[in-house]
């Protein structure tokens, strides 16, 4: 029931995108035939709703050998076929995920990343909430010591959730509130330790420096942590979060993204793009304010909602 329900918010959030996308590919019918002028038609349209060059040209590849062997004669067909090339794409096995089961060693860490604005410390408040529930011991990490905001918010989530949040004052070191969580967290026999970063991308060399020695306060005092870092990004940015995620993939060992504000934006293509230009797994989506409103990414029931 509950798959169901997301399911139709997941569909209801990605109106935009189809009117943007599917609803537009119907205009390129009737045709005596799928020709060429009718295929520059579907690559400008896949490439305005941020599908990404790469993955415009693996959809249009998709239906000219369609064209050819069975011959596609309507929007349905059209659509099948795209739908299952999308499908394929966001089930591509990938090499930066994760390496081992998850919550496989104890206690697990995932630090967040991206830059401010994209929802990542709410993200992590769901997360937690999500994974309280499911009866996991949590400690929350304020490692974004440059905002007193982000301290607020994320202790705001730890009382609403009902799980402690490590913290130190403004302006101190990032590092040493990751190291202090990780000590708390052996000494609590914690499951789950959540980290909250800064996102200053405007000051990206220095931002990306202050990440690395994170990790590498982390893997000191517990080989083979972090165990995931994901990567936070607003998929209504469109282009601009793929370029963050360039960014961020360079420099950092990120396992997956979290994609949020999916509901309502025209740029839900983004996801596509991600997949096949970075090789990273989207592993969950948001589509609202509620704590449930946060899930993991499902291939099929996304491209189920896209072409609905």
């Amino acid at each position: 029931m509950e798959k169901t329900s997301f399911f139709q918010r997941l569909r209801d959030g990605l109106t935009r995108t189809r009117q943007d996308w599917t609803q537009k590919l119907e205009t390129l019918f009737p045709a005596p035939g799928l020709g060429e002028d009718t295929f520059v038609a579907m690559e400008e349209i896949l490439i305005s709703a941020d599908v990404g060059t790469r993955a415009t040209e693996r959809l249009l590849e998709a239906a000219r050998r369609r064209s050819r062997s069975v011959g596609l004669s309507t929007p349905a067909e059209l659509s099948s076929c795209l739908q299952e090339e999308v499908v394929r794409i966001l089930t591509t096995p990938n090499a930066t995920g994760v390496k081992h089961a998850r919550y496989s060693s104890r206690p697990w860490v995932i630090m967040f990343v991206g830059v401010n604005g994209v929802g990542k410390t709410t993200t992590i408040g769901k997360f937690a909430a999500q994974q309280r529930q499911s009866g996991k011991k949590i400690l929350l990490v304020a490692a974004d010591t440059f905002r007193a905001a982000a301290i607020d918010q994320l202790e705001i989530w730890g009382d609403r959730v009902g799980v402690e949040v490590i913290k130190h004052d403004r302006g101190q070191d990032p590092s040493g509130v990751v190291f202090d969580a990780v000590q708390a967290a052996r000494r609590r026999d914690t499951d789950l330790v959540l980290i909250d970063t800064a996102g200053r991308l405007h000051t990206k060399v220095h931002l990306l420096g202050e990440l690395k020695k994170m990790r590498q306060v982390v893997a000191r005092e517990l080989p083979g942590a972090p165990h995931e870092t994901l990567l936070v990004l607003d998929a209504s940015t469109g282009q601009n979060a793929l370029q963050q995620a360039k960014v961020f993939k360079e420099s950092l060992a990120v396992t997956g993204v979290v994609l949020t504000k999916l509901d309502g934006t025209a740029k839900g293509g983004i996801v596509i793009a991600i997949q096949q230009e970075l090789q990273l797994p989207v592993q969950y989506v948001g589509i609202g304010e509620g704590v449930d409103d946060l899930q993991p990414f499902d291939p099929d029931l996304f491209a189920d909602a896209l072409f609905a």
